[in-house]
């Protein structure tokens, strides 16, 4: 009866062949996680100063009406902040994000009454703050994954440090959805309204807050009794706001 041997030589070699594959490996990834972090912060910088040209959801919309045989209607139009009504700005507080200009990018009680209401079944907005929002917007992908949500908070804590509230709010509005190919407050005040961002009033503001959580089903103008609604709410959440004054970076 033959006996298979294995010579020490041999299991030496394969030892050493597993330990150079870890090694490699453990290389790789780290060469990665370092030109992902110079390159995430670099992207920051970079839009810290230059205006977003699009977001990955304006190319997500244009596959889906090419895949669906739809038209694509594409309106953007970038506006600095000074020229976007303090009354959007207002009006998108009171709607989305209450605490925004006092917290550090991310609002835990409204994400802790969030995750209660979600665990019982009532659907509500994910307690995401427009900082939040902004990171997802610009620099990821839709989704609710573990992966996302985690580079979520990390391009929020960047543009919080990096960018500053003023920065935050002046890309926000210039590039959510707010309406069915529209992006920007330029943009949706011209299909809205037929006017400049710069002139909005209080109500026609709230309009488009309102429509946020879903601005391809729902109009800010000829709205329905839900808009309607919540327009009426957030002008009232509006006068205690106060005056907005952003930290400068």
């Amino acid at each position: 009866m033959a006996t298979k041997i294995t010579s020490k030589k041999t299991k030496q070699s394969a030892k050493k062949d597993s330990g150079t594959f870890k090694s490699k490996l453990s290389r790789f990834l780290f060469k990665a996680l370092l030109w992902f972090l110079g390159l995430s912060i670099f992207s920051v910088v970079f839009f810290k100063f230059v205006p977003v040209p699009f977001t990955p959801l304006m190319v997500i919309r244009a596959i889906e009406n090419k895949m669906d045989g739809k038209e694509n209607y594409f309106s953007h139009d970038w506006e600095p902040i000074e020229n976007i009504s303090v009354n959007l700005q207002k009006a998108v507080i009171a709607s989305e994000d209450g605490t925004f200009l006092t917290h550090n990018g991310f609002d835990f009680t409204a994400m802790q009454k969030a995750y209660k209401n979600n665990s019982r079944g009532r659907r509500i907005k994910g307690g995401s703050t427009i900082s939040q929002q902004t990171a997802k917007n610009v620099f990821l992908w839709q989704g609710r994954s573990y992966l996302r949500k985690g580079l979520e908070a990390y391009f929020t804590v960047l543009i919080e440090v990096i960018w500053g509230k003023e920065r935050i709010m002046e890309v926000y509005l210039n590039s959510i959805e707010m309406g069915n190919g529209v992006y920007g407050a330029q943009a949706a005040t011209q299909h809205w309204y037929r006017k400049d961002a710069k002139s909005l009033t209080k109500m026609q503001a709230a309009g488009i807050a309102a429509i946020l959580p879903n601005p391809r089903k729902y109009s800010a103008t000829s709205s329905s009794s839900y808009i309607n609604r919540r327009k009426d709410k957030i002008v009232r959440i509006m006068r205690h706001i106060g005056k907005i004054e952003y930290q400068k970076r």
